[in-house]
């Protein structure tokens, strides 16, 4: 009869949401200051010399622009790149903490 040998496994890591892309938040953050500006996608996207179909497709987080892309449209809405890299890094800053939150009131509510 043969002997069953059973190997020690790894613990179950936590699922955790996946990270948001880069183009996500960039697009996120570029419709929400067109919208502070009271703009249509037409009005910014002829200022940085783009289609409205091209910039909506980069507010949805559909295209990787290229820096040059980027440097457009951020002077169409009168912020410099460093600002608008800043904000980015802001959203994801605040989105990894609201995650953070989320798991350990989930971690709490399983302890109780």
């Amino acid at each position: 009869m043969a002997e069953i040998i059973t190997l020690p496994t790894k613990p179950a890591r936590p699922r955790r949401d996946p990270e948001p892309l880069w183009r996500d938040a960039l697009g996120d953050r570029l419709r929400r200051l067109r919208h502070e500006r009271g703009e249509r996608l037409a009005d910014t996207a002829d200022r940085a010399g783009v289609s409205p179909q091209y910039l909506s497709e980069i507010e949805r987080g559909l295209k990787e622009p290229s820096s040059e892309m980027i440097a457009a449209v951020a002077g169409a809405l009168d912020v410099t790149l460093i600002e608008l890299t800043t904000g980015v890094v802001d959203d994801l800053r605040s989105r990894a903490a609201e995650r953070s939150a989320v798991g350990c009131r989930t971690m709490f509510a399983l302890a109780a």
